[in-house]
């Protein structure tokens, strides 16, 4: 459940930032300026919206650290787990003596060479 809601703020949080980081207006105008041009420039213009605009994006962009990295260590967290489960099947397999069994199977043998017959003696 915590995973989940993760994803879900992760997502809304990368749309979000996505928004703020092109409403910002850069050298050319960006975005905002295809918004409207001019009436952009009172709405989004001066010093307050950029400081406003500044700040979301810095929250943005923490929030969609936190989670990016939260997200890694608990997909991670299952790897460790299945090690861990491994260990205990193998600690398990061994035996109560706590050593190897050893195989059982015979090891082949080669046929002894056979002897040429005798020579008969007359």
């Amino acid at each position: 459940m915590l995973i989940t809601l993760l994803d879900i703020v992760h997502v809304f949080v990368c749309c979000f930032l996505m928004l703020v980081v092109l409403l910002q207006q850069g050298k050319s105008g960006g975005m905002g300026a295809a918004f409207g041009g001019g009436a952009t420039q009172q709405v989004f213009g001066g010093r307050g919206a950029g400081n406003l605009l500044t700040r979301a994006t810095a929250i943005c962009a923490a929030i969609f650290m936190l989670t990016s990295v939260s997200l890694a260590y608990f997909s991670s967290s299952g790897d460790r787990d299945l090690k861990a489960r491994i260990v205990e099947e193998q600690r398990k397999g061994r035996g109560t003596e706590g050593t190897r069994v050893k195989s059982t199977k015979p090891k082949p043998t080669t046929p002894p060479a056979e002897s040429a017959p005798a020579p008969a003696e007359k």
